[in-house]
């Protein structure tokens, strides 16, 4: 009874393995030629030997207890299994007749089975399913059969890895990974060579439908080789990256704030983004992975934010406050305050070096617009001068020369005024840009690389280009039927600008 309880063990052990199927007739014929001992199970025995145990005939599996103690059935060595030179034509010819005869199989079983000649070779990637396809498995009624270990994990990671992902879908990790790492052909033209004078665009390339509302910001990533990505800031809580050199695709999606995103701007690597919302935070976002590195709390409306030029771990906020606050990332924390007797900043600009910077705001008294502009030393926290800008408008945008020491204010005077970026800040009454509407609208306007055109939205949704030098108007542009809030130039591409419109709606001209 204990060995034929080893025995039993023995055969559930080998009908316990992985069933991947049948072997066909065809493939039994294969096998069968190479065997000296005209067997069904001997030839079966005899084809595994190497890695298999040989299986056992029904009898032994379903006959009465008198196996005995065969304990040398299978004679090991070293290498491999060996058989003995005993003939089996009697152990055969017994036990396919189904003997009864106690002695017999005992005797017929401790014989030692002679080693035949060498199997036809398997070849090892189909030797498994070979093996496993002899051996046939029958499942009872209700029973549920054994997966193996190997097929399960097989099977979830095809669910989980698919072996062609999904190219339409905007979030996939293969777009994911590839969003900063590649170049677009139409930039990469441009990098080895000189930089061009701007030119004027003229015709419509592409046009970009994603928000829904309106669109308050677009801006092109300052890198030269990551040029090709549009950044845009909206009305609908939302903030999208865009591929608008060629293929004019949404690359993601950011749904960091639970306001209205008034300000976005990328930072100077290219890798992230900082925007200020309606929420009463400014976040910085990672580009590639969506998620916030560090999410600030101003207790108050943000309208503008923006990077110092020479520590970009710092930043400016100000909003719906008579206070200017700059946060430092790394710590989290307000390491300055500037503070002025205002309502609230509606835009700020850095001069050159970082040294000191410009707040545009919306307080106007009676016969002057006496605090509208501000300039302010970053270190100490001073104001430096106030009385700027005499006239009774407020400044909605402002922008720096890229080449000049000079810097334009948007103006609710439909005008653009310019500046002197050194003490005193004096604007200079002979140049000024006119043409266009602002009526109320937060206009933004923009300076070409090389400081040579002006371009500016209007409220009556034409986009203007002027000469920055002359202050003669070049080209107007029906860009939007709502107003043109923004337009951006491309900072490789000469003739290549974004425009953005109170509906929504985002286009690339060239």
């Amino acid at each position: 009874m204990k060995c034929l309880g080893k025995m039993s063990s023995l055969v559930a052990y080998d009908d316990s393995e992985p069933e991947d199927g049948s072997l066909d007739q065809k493939e039994d014929e294969a096998l069968a030629p190479a065997q000296t001992v005209p067997s069904v199970h001997t030839q079966e025995a005899v084809g595994c030997v190497s890695s298999k145990v040989m299986p056992m005939p029904a009898h032994f599996a379903t006959g009465p207890a008198v196996l005995g103690n065969h304990e040398g059935l299978w004679e090991r060595s070293s290498s491999s299994l060996q058989l003995s030179s005993q003939p089996c034509a009697n152990w055969e010819r017994e036990y396919a007749c189904g003997s009864e005869d106690k002695n017999v199989r005992d005797s017929a079983f401790s014989l030692i089975l002679p080693a035949p000649q060498a199997p036809p070779c398997i070849p090892k990637s189909t030797s498994d399913g070979v093996n496993s396809a002899k051996r046939q498995l029958t499942v009872r009624p209700g029973v549920r059969p054994y997966i193996s270990k190997r097929q399960r994990l097989a099977s979830s990671s095809e669910k989980m890895n698919p072996k062609y992902p999904s190219e339409d879908v905007p979030g996939s990790l293969s777009r994911e990974s590839q969003l900063l790492s590649d170049v677009s052909a139409r930039v990469k033209a441009y990098l080895s060579e000189k930089p061009r004078a701007a030119g004027i665009p003229r015709r419509l390339l592409m046009s970009l439908g994603g928000h829904q509302g309106p669109v308050n910001k677009a801006q092109w990533c300052p890198v030269p080789h990551l040029s090709h990505l549009l950044l845009s800031a909206s009305m609908d809580r939302t903030f999208q990256v865009w591929d608008g050199a060629e293929s004019g695709r949404c690359l993601r999606v950011y749904t960091c704030h639970s306001g209205a995103v008034r300000d976005a701007c990328w930072t100077p690597c290219g890798r992230q983004l900082l925007t200020g919302s309606f929420d009463n935070t400014a976040v910085i976002t990672d580009v590639e992975t969506g998620q916030p590195t560090v999410k600030l709390d101003n207790q108050f409306k943000v309208m503008c934010v923006v990077p110092h030029p020479s520590s970009p771990e710092v930043f400016l906020c100000g909003g719906y406050s008579s206070v200017v606050k700059a946060w430092d990332s790394r710590s989290c924390k307000v390491v300055k305050m500037y503070k002025a007797c205002i309502q609230q900043t509606l835009d700020i600009l850095f001069l050159r070096g970082g040294r000191d910077f410009i707040t545009s705001s919306d307080c106007v008294s009676r016969d002057s617009a006496d605090r509208t502009l501000i300039a302010w030393d970053y270190q100490t926290t001073a104001k430096l001068s106030n009385q700027i800008y005499q006239e009774r408008y407020t400044c909605p945008s402002l922008a720096l020369h890229p080449q000049e020491e000079t810097f334009v204010a948007q103006t609710n005077g439909n005008y653009i005024a310019v500046f002197s970026s050194q003490t005193p800040y004096r604007m200079n009454k002979r140049r000024r840009f006119e043409g266009h509407k602002v009526e109320g609208y937060a206009i933004q306007c923009d300076l070409s690389l090389d400081g040579s055109i002006l371009a500016s939205g209007s409220s009556t949704g034409s986009a203007h280009f002027y000469d920055y030098h002359n202050a003669r108007m070049l080209h107007t542009l029906q860009a939007h039927s709502q107003p043109c809030l923004c337009v951006s130039q491309h900072p490789v591409l000469p003739t290549t600008v974004a425009t953005c419109d109170w509906g929504g709606e985002i286009k690339i001209w060239e």
